[in-house]
């Protein structure tokens, strides 16, 4: 239990050692991973990773069970080669080091994956999913890009989320009750700014006793009650998906 104190725990999981059905590919300027299915497929989902990068083995897992559900999925390098977090750094200095990666400042690697998806794997309909770090940038994304279908903002960290509200896109929020870096209170003003401004289909569903990063990196053996919200977590992000792809 030490590890669910620490600032983002994104780095443990149930899946660490997972090794990934798809391929490193260079898109453009960009490292990528990706997972096509067996049957062709007009739909893709752009995955955007948290601080610990796109090769962690949790986040490959979470795209290659999207790709089990009929998307080709892709998990670029948004850091453009910068390093990842490491769990061995020092977080005294977590803050000096995410100010030099700014989630909303991921357009031109965006345009590249976009371009990717559609010229080379013949996709159609687009959405995005991403997790804390990237689910800042999900946020970002669902505000400008008029060629993404749909996002999934998993306990995207809202202190760095641009001051707007008014999306493009149908978005799903998830969060945990438990979340130390999100507090209840910022989810509660998020979804009171959301209902102001936004004009298109959102939902913020907030998931009981569950601490950051647990859809994609809680062990299951950490606590049994917490295996169901985990399940869940990954339930609604995939027939979210699947109801605007």
């Amino acid at each position: 239990m030490a590890n669910e104190a620490r600032p983002c725990p994104c780095d443990i999981g149930d899946r660490f050692d997972y090794g990934g059905r798809g391929q490193e590919v260079q898109v453009g300027h960009i490292k990528a991973y990706v997972c096509k299915p067996s049957a062709s497929a007009d739909k893709a989902v752009i995955v955007i990773h948290d601080i610990f990068g796109w090769q962690l083995p949790n986040t490959r897992y979470i795209a290659d069970m999207l790709t089990a559900n009929g998307y080709t999925t892709i998990c670029p390098d948004f850091f453009v080669g910068q390093e990842a977090w490491k769990p061995s750094n020092d977080w005294a200095t977590f803050n000096d080091w995410v100010k030099t990666r700014d989630a909303s400042k991921i357009d031109k690697e965006v345009d590249v994956v976009l371009k990717y998806l559609k010229d080379q794997c013949g996709a159609k309909k687009i959405g995005v999913v991403g997790f804390c770090w990237g689910g800042a940038a999900v946020q970002h994304l669902m505000l400008k890009n008029p060629h993404l279908k749909t996002g999934v903002s998993v306990y995207g960290v809202i202190s760095r989320f641009e001051d707007r509200h008014s999306l493009l896109h149908p978005t799903f929020f998830i969060f945990g009750e438990k979340d130390d870096i999100i507090p209840l209170e910022q989810v509660t003003s998020l979804e009171q700014k959301l209902k102001q401004c936004c004009k298109v289909d959102y939902e913020v569903k907030i998931y009981p006793g569950q601490t950051h990063g647990f859809v994609h990196r809680k062990r299951e053996d950490i606590n049994p009650q917490d295996k169901p919200y985990i399940e869940e977590g990954r339930k609604d992000m995939i027939n979210w998906l699947n109801k605007y792809l």
